[in-house]
């Protein structure tokens, strides 16, 4: 399953779907005709401001899901960085075997 790439609704937009949403009890179908966005998207906007409100608990808050989007950052960076690390310490390993000391007595 692929994710499409479309363009995203300014937030203010999103806000007030959503409390058209919750305040009117129009269903989601509804709304999407009128302002010609999908209903999963309506829907996937009410759940987020339920969770962020606290009516609801089955899923991450919007700070809760940037956290979790920063740390996953992180964790490709640092597993990034250790892989650099690896390589550059065997090829330093290579060089200091092969390489002769410089200091023979001979």
């Amino acid at each position: 399953m692929s994710k499409r790439h479309v363009k995203a609704c300014p937030k203010e937009f999103r806000e007030q779907v959503v409390k058209l949403a919750l305040s009117s009890g129009r269903r989601p179908r509804e709304i999407t005709v009128e302002f010609e966005i999908s209903v999963d998207s309506v829907r996937r906007w009410v759940r987020q401001a339920q969770l962020d409100s606290g009516e609801r608990k089955d899923g991450l808050t919007t700070p809760e899901r940037e956290e979790l989007r920063k740390l996953r950052r992180d964790i490709r960076r640092v597993r990034m960085e250790r892989e650099i690390l690896a390589k550059a310490a065997a090829w330093f390993a290579r060089e200091t075997v092969s390489t002769p000391s410089g200091s023979s007595n001979s």
